[in-house]
Formats: C-alpha cells, structure tokens, sequence
C-alpha cells in the first residue's frame, strides 16, 4: 500500500491563501466544488483503524481503503493506502450495500486543488468547521519547501485526520469520536447534538 504524506494547516482565511498560492507561482488545477463521500467501517477494519471510502471529486470517482497507524497523532507518513478510480459513485455504493456493507457517514465537502511545484495544495472546506489547506507530495522535504514558499510555518503543520480538526473546535459527547460518526454531515444541516462548542 502506498503511504500518504501530507500537512494540514489549520483555521486559514481562503482569499489569503489564495494569493499566497498566486504570489508563490502555483497554478489552480480544479476550482472550488462540491465533493461527497461515504465511508464503510466494519467492526474489524475499526479495529485496524481503518476504513473505505467512496469519493466523487467532481471530475473522477475514487475508491480507497485507509489505515492509520494512530487515528489522532498519525504523523507525517502515518497513514496507508490504496485507491483505484472507479466508474460511478452510487453504482459502488450499491455494490458494497448488496454485498452486505452498508456506509456509516455520507458526507460533503468543498475543495479546490492546486500544484506549486512537485506539491499538490487543495482548500478545503467542511460542515461547520473552519476552512483548512492541506500539502501532499512524495516526500516531507517537498512539502516542507511549499509551506515555506507559500509562508507558512511549519510548526503550525498539523498530520491529523479531520475529526481531530473538529475537536479542537468541539467537545464531543461521550463515546463519540467526531464526524465520522456523524449520519449526513452536509452543508446547511444544522450542527450536531454531540457537537459542543469549546469556549
């Protein structure tokens, strides 16, 4: 399985980093769009920490299995997968469903995905959750050389997963590990119950 590297940095403001990404030489690959996903979880892949996912990107759909090696503190390369492209994003939902594997969360988010140099830079946005920018490349070196292009520190680099990203923002209630758990998590639905606000 390949191994996933990659920063986030947290809580940005979009036409900021907009013209970072601008002012750095980087070139907007896909605009801001609409993506969705559902994720499968058995009880062996929680186990494993791991998890499917059907994703619609706006211009391709992909199938990934995940693993983390740590779900809150996975680190720079903490994180295996795979992933093919397949043909049609409810076909495969069906498909799962037929076979007995029914998803645990459907859920949206927008994206807008740019490459400075050897990384991929993507925008993200998430329901009720501040927007974030996440760096991918081969290696920690590539990415660090566009976070100190675009001005970023790296100390601020996170290498989390997004229900992390949520519970700096949120308590959860008990037994409740973030939006992962969360049905429909879609834009304009209101924020969940489980969800309390940290002052």
């Amino acid at each position: 399985m390949k191994t996933e590297i990659e920063a986030k940095f947290a809580n940005i403001n979009i036409e900021e980093i907009r013209g970072m990404l601008k002012n750095a030489g980087a070139v907007c690959e896909q605009p801001m769009r609409l993506m969705r996903r559902a994720l499968i979880e058995e009880p062996h892949h929680a186990k494993q920490h791991a998890f499917i996912r059907i994703r619609d990107e706006g211009d391709k759909v992909t199938l990934t299995f995940k693993r983390r090696k740590d779900p809150y503190n996975p680190g720079i390369d903490g994180v295996k997968e795979i992933e093919v492209e397949v043909s049609d994003f409810d076909d495969t939902l069906t498909i799962f469903s037929e076979a007995g594997w029914h998803y645990i969360t459907f859920q949206e988010s927008k994206r807008e995905t740019w490459q400075l140099d050897d990384a991929e830079v993507v925008i993200d946005e998430w329901p009720w959750l501040d927007p974030y920018i996440e760096i991918e490349g081969a290696s920690e070196e590539i990415i660090k050389a566009a976070a100190k292009k675009l001005g970023l520190q790296w100390g601020d680099a996170q290498f989390v997963n997004i229900d992390v990203l949520y519970n700096e923002k949120y308590e959860f209630a008990p037994g409740f590990r973030g939006v992962i758990d969360v049905p429909e998590a879609r834009f304009g639905n209101p924020l969940p119950s489980q969800f309390i606000p940290r002052t």
